[in-house]
């Protein structure tokens, strides 16, 4: 039986501007740690084989002592420059990649990530080469018109709240990523790897449930209810 390889390519390139905040977001504390620590940790006791942290110009050398080497995240084999945008930075960390069968790309200002997410995704990866993490919507959705006013409603059966990881066949992704940037006009409206999928190949992407838990931390008020999360997930540690 052939072992095949899992790689993840972590991103902590952005700025987070509405944080509030001249530290960058991913590196904010977090329970007493950066935050992308979190990220890291749930993918280096994962079954991935390697890691390719993608972080911002002038940011790396911090990332390699002060995070990877200060926590010991051995899987992590690259630390690479990310881009402009997220699909810039999700190229640069696909490129890095040793050649490997599937490949998970997750937020690092997810930091709620959990084994089973990240287990759930390999698996339906190695089934259907393409699929995202995310849940189904709680609440009614408008579509609104240029003017500020309600011009649909969707049916919310059929609207899911998109997450990462994302998880593809390496030879997927990595030819839709090559494919995204032969013209630039391919890249208008990207803000996530499955479309870039759906946009340059006729592969279909899964659905795969995760948890609500699994936010995105964007705002103050997102890193108070991380710390909920996060606290209560580390006390169940403790009594079990």
């Amino acid at each position: 039986m052939v072992c095949e390889k899992v790689a993840a390519v972590v991103l902590a390139a952005g700025r987070g501007a509405r944080m509030e905040s001249n530290i960058h977001k991913q590196y904010m504390p977090l329970l007493g740690k950066p935050m992308i620590y979190y990220s890291l940790l749930a993918f280096q006791e994962s079954r991935a084989d390697e890691i390719i942290l993608v972080t911002g110009a002038g940011e790396e050398e911090y990332c390699r002592k002060e995070i990877v080497e200060a926590y010991g995240f051995s899987k992590v084999t690259r630390i690479v420059t990310g881009g402009k945008e997220r699909y810039h930075s999700v190229y640069e960390g696909l490129k890095a990649v040793a050649d490997s069968d599937y490949v998970l790309i997750h937020d690092g200002a997810r930091p709620c990530i959990t084994a089973e997410i990240i287990q759930a995704a390999i698996e339906e990866a190695r089934e259907s080469k393409a699929c995202v993490i995310g849940m189904p919507v709680k609440d009614t959705i408008k579509i609104a018109d240029p003017l500020g006013f309600a011009a649909g409603t969707p049916d919310r059966n059929s609207l899911w709240l998109i997450q990462t990881p994302q998880a593809f066949s390496y030879s997927l992704i990595l030819h839709a990523y090559r494919k995204l940037f032969e013209r630039e006009e391919n890249q208008q409206g990207i803000t996530d790897d499955a479309m870039v999928v759906e946009k340059m190949t006729d592969h279909k992407v899964k659905l795969v449930c995760g948890s609500y838990e699994n936010m995105k931390v964007t705002t103050p008020e997102d890193m108070a209810v991380a710390e909920i999360f996060l606290s209560k997930r580390l006390k169940k540690g403790i009594d079990n």
